[in-house]
């Protein structure tokens, strides 16, 4: 339960907000001008939702006042404003998300206290995080006990049940979609489609339709309907890899579908209403993408629910070793080969590599050399071979 403060001047918008959360069963207090929220910050809300057009002070001015008061309460933006500008200025100044007046109100509202409610128990629980103990069991497909692999561990098992939007950072190679999966199939959404986009390997005229389907006759080669990625995954969790990679056209296709939870197929005007969590993830530096221009600044504020770093092969120390010795023994069970062992030296060289291409170089590298030593015993010899 969070304790929420409503700032609304309108009786009737504060009537729906409060209706929108009443079976969430959060502590609500309504306040109609800044002043009276202002004077009331000792109760230490969790979440306040501010009016973008209130009397005497906008939203914006109040939320910097609130957040001065307490650095860690989260702020909803609910505006009739559709300004682009405005809307990146809400969340440059530290909103935590910007809820638009119209016909979605009602819907958008409660999926934004329910997604930052959750954050109010992450944070709430974060000492106990430190000294929770991971159920390995529910993470058997993600090998590793560094302290870099255990920490993306805590924060995973933190995050499994809530639908909040999760982005996955990380270089190539260090198993982005092995996490979005664990996160998926320990969620409540575990029985539905877990549905994968990887939006650097579709051909930019097609990623559209292969996101948001299209009707038969929508353009030339569309002979039948195709149902889109957004549309499979209903009920379920999208994974949209490289989000990076995504042209500014369809990054802003993409926030409203993340805004609005609906789509709509090309050469269609049905929209269709949809219940997905979102999971993305990057090798890019997604900040400096924004600086650039070849990132929406409001698509960054929007996915960037609660993010996981995936630290590289390199800082893993001897989970190097331990998945070595799982890719071998997998590779030569599947092969029907001995399994080879490790001489010393190799295993000192293997900690002592740097691992460019992280896990899946890893794996590329152990399967090779199986195939190349002799005397049943993989030399750092086999390893220069097969790296060179």
């Amino acid at each position: 339960m969070a304790r929420i403060f409503l700032v609304e001047d309108d009786m009737t918008v504060a009537a729906l907000l409060r209706h929108s959360i009443a079976a969430q069963d959060h502590e609500v207090m309504h306040f109609t001008d800044a002043e009276d929220c202002l004077g009331n910050m000792g109760l230490r809300p969790d979440i306040i939702s501010i009016d973008y057009n209130l009397p005497g002070m906008n939203g914006i001015e109040l939320m910097q006042k609130v957040r001065e008061a307490d650095p860690m309460v989260m702020v909803i933006l609910v505006s009739g404003q559709e300004s682009r500008e405005v809307i990146v200025e809400a969340y440059r100044k530290g909103a935590s998300d910007y809820i638009i007046k119209n016909d979605s109100l009602h819907a958008n509202f409660a999926n934004a206290m329910e997604n930052l409610s959750a954050n109010v128990r992450l944070r709430k629980e974060v000492e106990v995080l430190r000294e929770q103990i991971i159920d390995r069991h529910k993470y058997s497909s993600i090998l590793g006990n560094s302290q870099a692999i255990l920490k993306v561990l805590k924060l995973m098992q933190k995050v499994e049940k809530s639908n909040i939007m999760v982005l996955i950072t990380g270089q190539s190679g260090t198993g982005k979609e092995l996490v979005a999966k664990a996160l998926h199939y320990n969620s409540n959404r575990a029985r539905k489609p877990f549905v994968t986009v990887n939006m650097g390997a579709i051909p930019e005229d097609l990623v559209e339709s292969e996101l948001f389907g299209h009707e038969k006759g929508a353009f030339t080669d569309a002979r039948d309907r195709r149902i889109g990625k957004f549309e499979e995954a209903d009920g379920g969790t999208i994974f949209l890899d490289e989000i990076g990679e995504m042209t500014l056209h369809l990054q802003s296709k993409l926030l409203r579908v993340l805004q609005e939870k609906e789509v709509t197929r090309i050469g269609s005007n049905k929209t269709i209403k949809l219940d997905f969590r979102m999971i993305a993830a990057t090798n890019r530096n997604l900040i400096n993408e924004v600086k650039e221009g070849r990132f929406r600044e409001d698509l960054f504020y929007r996915i960037q629910g609660f993010l996981i770093h995936l630290p590289p092969l390199k800082e893993r120390g001897d989970d190097v070793i331990l998945l070595a010795k799982s890719f071998l023994s997998e590779f030569c069970i599947n092969n029907r080969m001995n399994q080879p062992e490790l001489s010393r030296e190799t295993i000192a060289f293997m900690l002592k590599y740097e691992w460019p291409g992280n896990i899946r170089e890893l794996k590329a590298v152990i399967e090779r050399a199986a195939v190349l030593c002799e005397n049943n015993t993989i030399t750092p010899e086999d390893l220069m071979f097969v790296t060179a």
